[in-house]
């Protein structure tokens, strides 16, 4: 049986008044199924905290950025760097951008983007150093970047698992009552 216009259920309507840009992050193609879940509030500690991981996370970028502009200035010498180098430069670059975004979602609560900034600041350092320790895939230069890209990386990890930030940034499936829904209705 189809419903009626009176009957079909309505969208959920925000809460608060969201901002432009917190209706695209808190978007369920952008944040997946808890897209709608936002910190409550988080001390001014947090801030300082914050303030860390992004200087780590420039710090990435500016590797990145370094990486490639080494690979374009030896990028005539043999063997200094071949197509991993610029397919892998490329890659850490633009990921360590998307980290950042993260990052910045994060710092604003949302809870799917703390979520993929800590599992991805503890899964990424891993994988690379795996990659670095296969003999032969990348030029001694680019061996070293890789263990400062993962050594930066962990130390973003330490602070996204540290008691504090998970205390700031609880499992909603434990503390549902440190977020706000977004969606849910008034």
């Amino acid at each position: 049986m189809l419903s009626t216009p009176e009957q079909a259920p309505r969208a959920k309507a925000p809460t608060a008044e969201l901002s432009a840009i917190d209706r695209v992050l808190s978007s369920r193609l952008i944040g997946g199924r808890k897209s709608s879940l936002q910190v409550r509030s988080t001390p001014p500690e947090a801030t300082k905290v914050w303030r860390a991981i992004t200087v780590l996370l420039s710090l990435e970028v500016l590797v990145g950025v370094a990486t490639l502009v080494v690979a374009f200035v030896l990028r005539d010498v043999p063997g200094m760097v071949t197509w991993a180098s610029w397919f892998r430069g490329s890659v850490v670059l633009a990921m360590t951008l998307t980290l950042f975004g993260f990052a910045w979602a994060a710092q604003r609560g949302w809870w799917w983007a703390y979520w993929r900034l800590r599992l991805f600041s503890q899964i990424f350092p891993v994988v690379t150093l795996v990659i670095a320790a296969i003999p032969g895939l990348y030029p001694l230069w680019m061996t070293i970047e890789q263990i400062v890209f993962s050594v930066l990386l962990l130390g973003v990890g330490d602070y996204l698992t540290s008691d504090r930030m998970r205390d700031w940034y609880p499992n909603p499936a434990r503390r549902q009552d440190a977020y706000r829904d977004v969606r849910a209705q008034g």
